[in-house]
């Protein structure tokens, strides 16, 4: 979701309490979609979730905070890495950024496909086609919906969230630990060993679904542009990534331990399986029906938040002269609707992807998934290396917010994040063993993960390589004439 402040907030006195940053980042990040894909692992995810927050949310969360609070401007990412190595690559980071929703978001609105037919026809539940339709008319309309603006968008992703993630959440976690309690016989042992908790390491396939895991935190970065606002930024950010750290953790593993608990693993759906859930605790009643229409209500809200957020950071670039005016064009309400036009057609496009690739939906499902998560860790590559060098391009520019430790300590903390990225890319590449009804080699899986990841990074070279004067703002142009 974009957490970027209105303008006049960033120039204001306002200063953000700990608690309030909690909530706001909880809002962004939290959802409860990939508990079933976690609770693949059983009580193997305690030890994964451990993992991705050491690995990933530690040193994504101190180095963007650093950055956001040196580099202010709207931009994010790309401002970043612009500072960093030139244009070209920050166009390439935040093109990145942009361009992984359109095909992460496909998991979301098949969610919420899924989610639907339980509600109206259950044998839907498995059918691509309808799931195609739903993904187009879900997309499309909160698209024409956030033509309407920030405060329009705001209200619609804050309430929706609200009603569709948060309280879902209390439900499956209360319900569920009600039932474990009451009696029934838990599928997976309620008293485990040490063996339990450890993953087999001996086996690189049995470690893919970590990815998962990281995936929970990935979009902190985005959180950043906070810092300013936050009242003992150097005490506050940190503990409070932190605390989001521990309670989406938390939250996390309880919710998918106790799906696992419940639904049995040869017939857990990766889209369906939070319905299953439910459907054990609650029964196939109307209270199972209105959780699936409030579980569609929070996904068309997080569909929300997300449709305007990253294409932001693009906007920027494109008033950078690095995409065609006419895609810089705004409506009104200050809504680059160009952007979000095209930003759709994508998602058409990969709905399209998505349905006609061989194996059952859960394979589907994973494919895209993996492939969005490649795409996305290329743009943490870039901003980790922009970190360090920024810290010897830039050393007098005022980080409100800053890594201790010196050059040492960045390179540390960047470092770590950067390597472990390069973990977790590599995973991303294996087909899990856990998954089943791929129906394609592990060569060609990989291939299409490396050959998809590569296309799409190549895109914004091409059209930077490409990119015409006229493509340039007027003002900025006529400010450029001014300096020569």
């Amino acid at each position: 979701m974009d957490t970027t402040p209105v303008a006049k907030k960033r120039t204001s006195i306002y200063k953000m309490s700990l608690m309030t940053f909690v909530l706001i980042t909880l809002s962004a990040l939290m959802s409860i979609r990939n508990f079933p894909t976690m609770g693949l692992m059983n009580w193997k995810l305690l030890v994964f979730g451990f993992l991705a927050l050491v690995m990933f949310l530690v040193p994504a969360s101190l180095v963007s905070a650093e950055l956001a609070t040196g580099w202010p401007e709207t931009g994010g990412v790309y401002v970043w890495v612009r500072e960093a190595f030139g244009k070209r690559w920050g166009f390439l980071a935040v093109w990145l950024q942009w361009f992984q929703v359109t095909i992460g978001f496909i998991g979301i609105l098949t969610f919420i496909a899924v989610t639907i037919s339980y509600v109206v026809a259950p044998r839907l539940a498995d059918n691509k086609l309808f799931q195609l339709g739903i993904i187009i008319v879900v997309w499309w309309g909160m698209t024409v919906v956030n033509f309407r603006g920030l405060k329009t968008y705001a209200w619609v992703s804050s309430l929706f969230v609200t009603i569709g993630v948060l309280i879902p959440a209390v439900l499956l976690i209360g319900g569920g630990l009600w039932w474990v309690f009451s009696g029934h016989t838990s599928l997976i042992s309620l008293h485990p060993v040490l063996h339990d908790f450890m993953p087999d390491f001996s086996n690189v396939n049995n470690l893919v679904l970590l990815v998962t895991f990281v995936f929970i935190f990935i979009g902190i970065e985005m959180t950043a542009v906070h810092a300013r606002e936050i009242k003992d930024v150097n005490r506050n950010y940190p503990f409070g990534i932190l605390i989001v750290g521990v309670l989406m953790t938390v939250i996390s593993t309880v919710g998918a331990l106790l799906i696992t608990m419940m639904v049995p693993l040869k017939s857990l759906n990766l889209l369906m399986g939070l319905m299953q859930a439910f459907r054990v605790i609650y029964g196939a009643g109307a209270v199972t029906t209105i959780i699936a229409l409030m579980i569609i209500v929070g996904s068309i809200g997080q569909v929300s938040s997300w449709i305007l957020g990253p294409v932001r950071g693009l906007l920027e670039t494109a008033r950078d002269g690095n995409l065609p005016k006419i895609l810089q064009k705004e409506n009104k309400n200050g809504i680059p609707v160009n952007l979000l036009i095209m930003q759709a057609t994508i998602i058409t496009f990969w709905g399209i992807i998505y349905t006609i690739l061989p194996g059952g939906v859960n394979s589907s499902f994973w494919m895209l998934f993996a492939l969005t998560t490649c795409v996305y860790l290329v743009m943490y590559f870039f901003m980790y290396a922009a970190a360090i060098s920024l810290r010897y391009k830039c050393p007098n520019v005022k980080r409100p917010f800053t890594i201790p430790g010196g050059k040492a300590g960045m390179w540390l903390v960047a470092g770590w994040g950067f390597l472990s990225m390069v973990f977790v890319f590599i995973l991303a590449l294996i087909p899990p063993n856990q998954i089943k009804g791929m129906n394609l080699s592990k060569t060609a899986y990989i291939l299409i993960m490396l050959g998809g990841t590569i296309v799409v990074s190549l895109v914004p070279l091409v059209i930077y390589q490409f990119k015409k004067p006229s493509w340039m703002p007027e003002s900025k142009a006529a400010a450029k004439k001014e300096i020569a």
